[in-house]
């Protein structure tokens, strides 16, 4: 599992890439970047990085169910997630 502290950067990235977005937006159209260069550096939705809801880990995360392959595999073998079962051939 993630330390605590890294989910809660996470967060704290996420809800600044929110605030942000219509500043950088309009910045970005107009063409000032004098002016995009004042905005905090962690309010760039590029800094983001998608984490496990469950466990928080950084790596090997699956955009369509929001969790890592770990996780996704243990819910799938347990029958958790509808429509998925392990293949055997």
């Amino acid at each position: 599992m993630a330390k605590e502290s890294m989910k809660a950067r996470e967060v704290k990235r996420a809800k600044l890439v929110a605030k942000y977005a219509a500043k950088r937006a309009k910045l970005i159209e107009e063409g000032n970047y004098e002016a995009l260069q004042l905005i905090p550096k962690n309010a760039s939705p590029v800094r983001l990085h998608n984490r496990c809801k469950m466990t928080g880990r950084p790596k090997g995360y699956m955009r369509q169910f929001g969790i890592s392959r770990i996780q996704f595999r243990e819910m799938a073998s347990a029958g958790l997630i509808p429509g998925v079962k392990k293949a055997s051939w």
